[in-house]
């Protein structure tokens, strides 16, 4: 990437380099030479902001995946965490009420 902007920025010095008017004597086609160098560096910049925007675009695509990813797990993680807790106390619950209701009812019938 870095490799890119270097290129990026030698464009850039590149283009807003002065021109002066002993090569415009030389060559009377020099304008429209000019005109079709000048827009070919401006469509190259101009594609260059693209391809920029495209690849931060897809960075910040995966960013927010990640981050939405994350907090499903961690809430798979919390909701299974809150569910054996859950069960652990009720089991927990069931052995005390059973080795203290060890004890057998006799019951009788009631006659109306």
């Amino acid at each position: 990437m870095s490799l890119f902007l270097c290129g990026f920025l030698n464009l850039f010095l590149e283009s807003i380099k002065l021109y002066s008017a002993k090569e415009m004597l030389l060559n009377p086609f020099y304008p429209f030479t000019f005109l079709k160098i000048s827009s070919l560096k401006a469509t190259i910049v101009f594609l260059s902001i693209l391809l920029i925007k495209s690849n931060l675009l897809r960075l910040k695509g995966g960013l927010i995946g990640g981050l939405f990813a994350l907090i499903l797990i961690s809430g798979i993680f919390a909701s299974s965490t809150i569910a054996l807790g859950s069960l652990i106390y009720a089991y927990r619950l069931k052995k005390k009420s059973n080795s203290v209701d060890n004890q057998m009812q006799d019951l009788e019938t009631v006659n109306v």
